[in-house]
């Protein structure tokens, strides 16, 4: 596979999708349109991920203070969210190890703050060899100038910056078949 290919490509067999920090009270923090907006693409990549195959890590930024993972996600927990205080979620020795029992190359990476958490992760996973799709429209931050500089920074550093359904149609790779009737429909 070229180069090119490799890094701006996903492939269902060498991705994992990362949601990170979707809370309850860091939500409240947000525009709730936004919200609304970046909570529905985050929805579609899961189902996709579930459909496809595809791990799903979620973490949860001080859970004491902000909240457990937002109500709409709980039924794709297969295990309990990686707790974390570190800002990136490599920052926490679980979660490296977490993802390097996957086996992936390919980090999917969503949630919320850009700026921040978001940021800092596709920061070390680039500096750590993953190749990392930050997914535009399923990350957030409370004001829309940080959210700008957290997709800037990330995409500067070498991360692809890329769309919800981008990264759906790269997933599913051709129209036709179960995968593809079920998750299309997702986007209509």
């Amino acid at each position: 596979m070229s180069e090119i290919k490799t890094k701006f490509i996903l492939d269902a067999d060498r991705s994992v999708l990362v949601v990170v920090d979707v809370q309850e009270k860091l939500c409240k923090a947000m525009d709730e349109k936004v919200l609304e907006h970046l909570t529905n693409n985050i929805d579609i990549l899961i189902q996709a991920a579930v459909e496809l195959n595809i791990p799903v890590i979620f973490t949860e930024q001080y859970p004491k203070g902000l909240g457990e993972t937002l109500e709409k996600f709980k039924k794709y927990l297969d295990e309990k969210p990686v707790e974390k205080t570190s800002f990136s979620c490599c920052g926490e020795s679980c979660f490296p190890d977490k993802l390097r029992k996957t086996g992936r190359s390919q980090a999917i990476i969503t949630g919320m703050e850009a700026h921040v958490c978001v940021l800092q992760t596709v920061l070390d996973l680039l500096d750590n060899g993953y190749k990392v799709h930050m997914v535009k429209d399923a990350v957030m931050s409370r004001k829309k100038e940080n959210w700008r500089v957290g997709v800037d920074i990330a995409r500067d550093a070498g991360a692809v910056v890329t769309s919800a359904e981008t990264v759906l149609f790269q997933l599913l790779k051709r129209a036709g078949g179960e995968a593809f009737k079920k998750l299309s429909k997702l986007i209509r």
